[in-house]
């Protein structure tokens, strides 16, 4: 236990010494993020280290999550509602119930006759549906591209994107693991990760859904963090900073990032006492029986593969609920910053290194990695400049400077071997 609370005073200090060395906006900042990654190792850890599952789509997770707060929080545009609404609605009914008629001839028909049934409806209902869905996408991505494009959102808070992020995760987590989880595990991380690529190309290429590339900005932010203009603007507020001799700019910022960290500590904080209610529980025990041995405990009656679409679903959840939480604390969606490398790879990491099955162990991996990633990302080029000043002004110096941010692939890489090597269950094992 004391060896527990020594490992998180030390990624607390790391965080000290950033705000001390270099600003408390960057230790912030890489704070907020870190958390965020900590609930984000926490789903993780529940498909793996509960249940054994291998899934390399998590970032399609987070980019649901991150749509959640888009179809939600923001503002509608009437006009591009008006110009295809109906119509886009309409091909989506039309495609589910081509969908569906496939599935019941296949059901009720058998032989040669089934198999051309099949392949007529599901043909002639593509087409059908891309006649009533192109014309509609293009009407809406018509009306005022530089501005919209888009087909809005409801306009609803911030907050109440979260569970529908969480919603949308685990709708599409079902849908996967009623096709794959029946697979062995290298086919269910393919799968995954397939899957995950076509979400991300899906909100890249259809404007009409999120603006795309375009990126769409201006999303609210949760209750009851304020902009920091309005902050600025605040009488009371001025009136306690400048009482203090503090910087009004500066003192907003700080104030928001921590009300951020306030909100999101409290769901991290939620959610480590559900998984440790979940992990220690009957339950908890017979995922990790499953986890153990699939063959024992199918003998002993447990249906192993409803179990795993169980976890599955959950564990995504909770991703796509931190996918929410992150687009919400930027107030934009940008899809051309989900890269697997960042959503999929590192959170990862943070779970193999934090010690996976171990729900505090996902927390300090989660912490201690986003603090790294971020570190040498915002503070590599300057500790580098430092670093080089003995050397002559030329092209290598000029390189070394300018490749810095890109040394938090190796900085990861050996903390990821030296765990692998001194402590090859994690910082924090599972018991």
């Amino acid at each position: 236990m004391n060896r527990n609370v020594m490992l998180f005073a030390g990624v607390g200090l790391l965080f000290v010494l950033t705000g001390v060395g270099y600003s408390w906006d960057l230790s912030l900042r890489i704070l907020m993020y870190g958390i965020l990654s900590a609930i984000m190792a926490l789903g993780v850890n529940m498909q793996w280290g509960y249940a054994g599952l291998f899934s390399t789509g998590i970032v399609g997770s987070v980019v649901l999550g991150g749509l959640a707060v888009v179809v939600v929080s923001a503002q509608p545009v009437p006009e591009a509602w008006a110009a295809g609404g109906p119509r886009l609605l309409l091909s989506f009914a039309f495609g589910i119930a081509a969908i569906a008629a496939a599935v019941m001839a296949y059901k009720r028909m058998t032989g040669r006759a089934r198999n051309w049934t099949v392949a007529a409806i599901l043909i002639g209902g593509f087409f059908a549906y891309r006649a009533i869905y192109d014309p509609a996408v293009t009407a809406i991505e018509a009306f005022n591209p530089a501005i919209y494009g888009n087909i809005g959102g409801f306009g609803l808070p911030s907050l109440l994107a979260w569970p529908v992020g969480a919603l949308f995760a685990g709708i599409a987590a079902w849908a996967i693991g009623k096709v794959a989880l029946g697979l062995r595990s290298d086919y269910l991380a393919i799968a995954t990760l397939g899957i995950a690529e076509i979400i991300i190309s899906v909100v890249k290429n259809e404007d009409w859904l999120a603006r795309g590339v375009k990126n769409l900005i201006g999303l609210p932010r949760p209750w009851p963090v304020p902009y920091e203009v309005d902050l600025q603007k605040n009488a009371d507020f001025l009136g306690f900073v400048q009482g203090y001799g503090w910087d009004p700019i500066t003192s907003s910022t700080l104030l928001v990032k921590l009300l951020y960290i306030l909100i999101f500590g409290i769901v991290l904080l939620a959610l480590i006492w559900i998984s440790e209610r979940m992990l220690n529980s009957p339950w908890g025990r017979m995922m990790r029986a499953i986890r153990d041995n699939e063959v024992a405990a199918s003998a002993m009656g447990k249906n192993v593969t409803a179990r795993h679409l169980q976890i599955f679903i959950i564990g995504s959840a909770v991703v796509g609920m931190a996918g929410a939480m992150l687009v919400s604390s930027l107030g934009a969606l940008v899809p051309g910053n989900y890269t697997p490398l960042q959503f999929t790879f590192l959170i990862w990491v943070m779970v193999i290194v934090g010690g996976s099955g171990n729900n505090w162990g996902a927390v300090l991996g989660g912490l201690l990695l986003g603090w790294l990633w971020l570190i040498v990302e915002d503070a590599g080029p300057t500790l580098m400049g430092y670093l080089t000043m003995p050397l002559p002004a030329s092209a290598l110096k000029t390189h070394l400077i300018d490749v810095a941010p890109h040394l938090r692939l190796v900085s990861l890489g050996v903390v990821l071997l030296l765990v692998l090597r001194f402590s090859p269950k994690g910082l924090i094992p599972e018991k």
